[in-house]
């Protein structure tokens, strides 16, 4: 293992705990409007996150930091292909932190809804923009002999990637029901456990065919092993996640 193998190991360490702690935070932010029936049930939620949540997008600058030191060039080709959707994640993140942060001080309920409707937003739209990039860089993008990212809008919307931003976005759905379930007591409690068992299904599917998917596309590659390994231990994780649930044991 060379050093540029540990700089991958480290892009992707922070990539992945950024997505595994800010998950949750976009999944307590989806489930307000499924699991809280009033004012105060929001309020139950947020607080669940309300610690952490800007700690945990600290991750994602770290990493982007990592990147940019150990492979200024495929920076550089992802940050300048990617430019539209990640203005699109920055923006959307901005809205959700305003909102975290002044909820609290507009006591009158219609900037409570509005700032509601901020967090459902700041969390729907990163999670699937998330996931539509990654997978993208996962199915590879045209580049020229510059290194600059040969892709509109519209090929950067393919049908894996978009099963890519779908799969990130139940998964941080189920994520963040299970932290809630996990933080709460009595009503909330049950409704997040409930919501996880009706979510569970139709995300193990979707997150099955993606990695079938991804599989497939990378059959002819000579460490296919890693891949099927590492998509295995992935869906034994989410399974299990699910099966803890029902057993009442979600930490």
């Amino acid at each position: 293992m060379d050093i540029t193998h540990i700089w991958f190991i480290l892009v992707a360490f922070f990539f992945v705990g950024y997505f595994v702690l800010d998950g949750f935070d976009f999944g307590v932010g989806m489930c307000l409007p499924l699991l809280g029936k009033d004012d105060t049930d929001r309020r139950v939620m947020i607080n669940t996150i309300g610690p952490v949540w800007d700690l945990n997008e600290t991750w994602v600058i770290v990493a982007g930091a990592v990147l940019f030191a150990a492979f200024p060039e495929w920076y550089a080709s992802v940050f300048s292909g990617f430019y539209l959707p990640l203005l699109l994640i920055l923006l959307a993140l901005i809205l959700r932190g305003v909102s975290f942060e002044y909820r609290h001080q507009r006591k009158h309920p219609e900037w409570a809804r509005r700032f509601d409707l901020m967090i459902i937003v700041g969390s729907v739209v990163p999670a699937f923009l998330w996931g539509v990039a990654f997978a993208n860089i996962v199915r590879g993008l045209p580049m020229d002999a510059d290194h600059n990212v040969q892709a509109n809008l519209l090929d950067l919307l393919n049908p894996y990637a978009l099963l890519g931003g779908v799969t990130l976005l139940l998964l941080c759905l189920l994520h963040g029901a299970i932290f809630i379930a996990l933080k709460t007591t009595g009503e909330i409690r049950g409704r997040a456990r409930s919501l996880v068992s009706k979510a569970a299904l139709p995300t193990i599917v979707v997150a099955a065919g993606f990695l079938v998917w991804t599989v497939i596309m990378h059959s002819g590659i000579g460490h296919i092993a890693w891949v099927v390994g590492l998509a295995g231990l992935a869906a034994l994780a989410l399974v299990a996640a699910v099966v803890f649930n029902g057993l009442g044991r979600e930490g």
